[in-house]
Formats: C-alpha cells, structure tokens, sequence
C-alpha cells in the first residue's frame, strides 16, 4: 500500500468511525485488467453531484460540522474553492461538462428544454415537406409514461420495487416525443443529439465497467454518441406521482419526498460498490466510473416551506432550517457511501468527486424578484406582429428560469436587435419574497446578447442550429415564474448559479489541499480519465476546448 493509500485510509477510516462503522483491511474486491489502468491512481472513480450546492454552503457546513463526513472528505482531498459550473448553469449542460470536459457550445447542450433550428417536429413521418425547427426535450416528457416512477415500465409494488427498474434508460423513452432527422427521418435519442463523446465511451472501450443514477431517463444523453457509454442507468423519474404523499404531487413538491427519492439512488450506489448492479441481484464488480445526483438540495433552496420548516436562506449565504436539515441528509449519505467503500476494501484504489451541476439564486433572500415571464413574451410577439403585419410569432421556444434563452422563428438581426431592444424596453411589477409588489426594469434582464453576440458568447459561428438567438443575463435575485412557490431558481451567471463545491478525494489525491484560482466543473472529465491511467486526449471536448485535467498535487 502506497503512501497516498495509507492516507486515504486513515481519513475514510474517521469517516467510517463515526457513521458508526469500523476500520477493517481487506483486499480489493474488483480489479481490471485492462493494460490502460496499468498506472492508474485509481480503479474507481465514485462521481457525486448534490444540485443546487454551492461552495458556500459546503463551507458553512464543515465549519458547523467540523467532524462530519463532509469535512473529512474535504480535508482527506483535494477542495477547489473557486470551481465554476457552466453557462448557462442548468442541469443539462452542467452534467455533460462534466463527463465531457465541453461547453454548451461544444457538446451542443444548452439546456433541459431547447430548440433546433435544422430539426423536424416530434412525430414528423413526411420528412421531405415537413418545417425544419423542432422542440428538444430533455425532461420527463420522453417518458412512456411520465406520471409512473419507473418511467412507463410497468413494475408492481412502486415504490418499494424501484430498484427493479431497467438498467437500459433509452428503452423507456417514447420515440413519438423525439425530434426527427431531416435525413434520416429517423427519431433522435437523446445519447444522438450529444455532439462529443463522454467519460463513460472512453472507460466503456478500455474494457471497463461504467454505471450512473440521475433524474430522468433522458440523461440517456450521458451514454455519448456511442449509445451504450453506461451499462447501468439507474433513473426513476423525479417529476412523477410520488406515492404515499398527497396526490398530484411529484417528488420534488415536499423535500421529504425528495429525500426519499435520493434514498432510493443511494442504495443503487451502494450495490454497485458491493459489487452489484443498481438493484442488487447480478454480481457484476464494482464500476470504474460510477455515481448519481443528489436533488434534495435543490427543493430545500426552491420550496418556501416545507415538513413545517422554512426553505432557502435565513440571510445571505446562511442556509435556513430545511436547508440544514437537508445538508444533514446529504451528510448522512454521502457517510453510507464511504463507509461501504472501506467495508469492501476500496478505499486504496477509489477516488469520491464531489461536485454539482448548478447552483440556486438568490442565496439572499432580500433580493428576490419574481417576475412573471410570459406577458413580457407574449408582448414581444404582439409588439412584433404589429411592427411586420402577417407575421407570426417570433419566439419560436423559451427557457427562462433565472435566466432567459430565446430561440426565435426569424433569425435576422432586425429580428435579433428588435428583440433584445423590446425586453430591455419593458418595467412592470413581479412579487418579492413575501409576496409582495415588487418593481422591475429591463424585463429583469442585466445584460442581453443576441444574435451574432449571443452565438459569440458561445463560441459558435453565427446561424448554429443549436444557440438561442438571444441569452439574456437576468439581474441578481431574478426569478421568472408566474406563481409563489420557488424561492430560488438557476440558469443564469450570477456567482450563486456558478460558484459550486469540487473536492476530489481519495487514491489519487493528498490530503489537506486548498486551491483557491479558479477552475471549471467541465475540468472533471479528463480528470477521471487521469486518475483512472486513461488519456484524457480521447475526449473529443478536451481536444476542442483545450480542457485541462485538475491539479490534484
């Protein structure tokens, strides 16, 4: 046992200690024998996202918990403190940057739900006559059935039996609900629209075993290009009827539920360690690249209330009772996973990558503005008609959260700079915290790009398929929602969106390491593939951004 391992091991092994565990040596479980992993730092790397976690919150933790799992797996590593997620910071192309190492404007990924301008409409059959410009539809919607947890497969005994559910996510997705190939006229799965190859291609063709747990079956787009970069997808679909809670509602509308859910990925987690697949009943080893979301963070920073106790911020980057509560559970759980990777011998050969797709904002309470997005939209398209008569509507597709992406049916710069001036022209009232009047300007809007600016933003040639044709930068404390119930949103690039936790602990690292210049959650990928002895050059992302591997020294 090297140097690095006998550290990591009396670091995990307190972890261990005081989740109740105890420190015993045993030999690894599962080895590889691809040559690639000859001089690899690691055998497995364990990759954690908990949503909505920022880098303040980890801190306010470990310095109010100074003995608990988090902080010892903090100062048993490596901790980034200045790690920036991607913009816009959605859960979409935050997760593939980090299993990428690309941009939004390199993996072609910009968010849950967008538009593609060279696409045809879900269930298009006459390609040769059909409209190009076609909704991409990341979310729950590519269910079969989006209301059942196991997505549309059919299990008896749900919710207890979730872990029964298929391990092949893309066999779940309705492929009347996908846009359509103009060439091929053929459906386009989500693992197709990803333009790079990921993490999980790369480990897949070294012989290794590869497996992830996430929100929808539509992160199926984490397989790559390739369509099979995961053998095991674990994704019980969030967004459908949580059972045993007050009907009509999904599991992320009370953060009970929420925790329940992520209890169910925790315990995929923990088969795959023991050697298992996600539901625990064919011994298949331990994977090299493995992991799963936490989404339990993310309701406690939205929900105003929730199990009697008020969601979000107490003050400005002070988490308030749910929020505690929750960073709790996290705590708890992340403790199960260290503990079962010390019972099964691992921990010498395993590095844990924690980190997060996005942030939430605001993080001070004081600054929250909600502002009903869909009367500025809906002015815009009047306000266009009326300027071009026989015109339809310009927005052809939005996504606005705490920021605003336009995809717009013309694509000129009159129709680009029209805009851009009409939503930077607007004020009006929305709603503060207590739901009080509020007013705001400029449509809650900062900075605009658009047109030729927003694909420069990008980095992409003016006229992509895939970038909105106007991103707007909402100012900080910006919601855009038309009710009362979030408190917190992301999307935008505000530090609150951006500044997210990355620690990286384990076989690769030394322990006790501060490094404060800034890096990018996109930096995870070839950094996987460094500390699994891979080559992180085979990420086509890495080559086309120029992402570098983390300094892990």
């Amino acid at each position: 046992m090297n140097r690095r391992s006998v550290q990591l091991v009396a670091v995990l092994g307190t972890a261990v200690t005081l989740a109740g565990g105890s420190l015993a040596a045993a030999s690894e479980l599962t080895t590889h024998s691809s040559a690639a992993t000859e001089k690899a730092a690691a055998k497995h790397v364990l990759l954690l996202s908990v949503d909505g976690l920022h880098q303040s919150d980890l801190a306010w933790y470990i310095a109010q918990h100074p003995d608990s799992a988090l902080a010892h797996l903090v100062h048993g590593g490596v901790q980034y403190t200045n790690a920036h997620t991607t913009t816009p910071s959605d859960s979409f192309p935050g997760m593939t940057a980090q299993v990428t190492g690309g941009g939004p404007g390199t993996t072609g990924v910009y968010y849950d739900d967008t538009y593609h301008h060279a696409l045809l409409p879900a269930g298009t059959t006459d390609c040769r006559t059909a409209k190009p410009g076609a909704e991409v539809d990341l979310t729950e919607d590519l269910d079969k059935n989006k209301a059942s947890f196991d997505a549309g497969q059919g299990l008896r005994g749900l919710p207890g039996s979730i872990l029964q559910m298929t391990g092949n996510a893309a066999s779940l997705i309705d492929p009347s609900k996908l846009p359509v190939d103009p060439t091929t006229c053929k459906p386009v799965y989500p693992h197709s629209y990803l333009q790079v190859n990921t993490v999980f291609d790369v480990a897949r063709k070294a012989g290794l075993r590869t497996a992830w747990s996430d929100k929808h079956i539509a992160y199926d787009i984490l397989n790559g290009p390739s369509g099979n970069g995961i053998q095991d997808q674990f994704s019980p679909e969030i967004n459908s009827d949580a059972s045993g809670y007050p009907a009509g509602n999904d599991w992320t509308t009370g953060n009970k539920a929420t925790e329940q859910y992520d209890g169910y990925k925790v315990k995929a987690v923990l088969n795959e360690i023991d050697g298992y697949d996600h539901s625990g009943t064919h011994k298949v080893g331990t994977p090299a690249i493995f992991g799963m979301n936490f989404q339990s963070v993310s309701t406690a920073q939205k929900l105003p209330t929730s199990d009697g106790l008020k969601g979000g911020y107490a003050a400005k980057g002070v988490p308030g009772p749910l929020l505690q509560k929750n960073l709790d559970f996290v705590n708890t759980e992340v403790g199960a996973m260290v503990k079962e990777i010390h019972a099964k011998g691992l921990a010498s050969s395993t590095d844990i990558i924690l980190s997060a797709k996005h942030g939430q904002s605001p993080t001070d309470p004081t600054a929250l503005t909600r502002i009903d997005d869909g009367p500025l939209l809906d002015g815009l398209n009047a306000a266009w008609k009326a300027a071009h008569p026989g015109t339809g509507d310009l927005v052809a597709h939005s996504a606005d959260d705490d920021g605003m992406l336009l995809w717009l049916n013309d694509r000129s710069k009159e129709a680009t700079s029209f805009a851009k001036k009409y939503l930077l022209a607007q004020s009006g009232q929305g709603n503060d915290i207590n739901g009080n009047a509020k007013a705001f300007t400029n449509s809650g809007l900062a900075k605009v790009y658009a047109g030729k600016d927003a694909a420069a933003y990008f980095g992409v040639k003016p006229g992509d398929a895939r970038v909105p044709d106007l991103f707007g930068i909402a100012k900080y404390g910006v919601v855009y929602t038309g009710g009362r119930k979030k408190i917190a949103e992301h999307g935008g690039a505000h530090a609150d969106d951006l500044n997210v936790p990355l620690v990286i602990s384990g076989a690769g690292t030394r322990a006790g390491i501060t490094k404060a210049r800034q890096v990018r959650t996109a930096q995870i990928a070839p950094t996987i593939l460094t500390l699994l002895g891979l080559d992180p050059q085979s990420l086509q992302a890495v080559r086309k951004d120029h992402t570098k591997s983390l300094p892990i020294r």
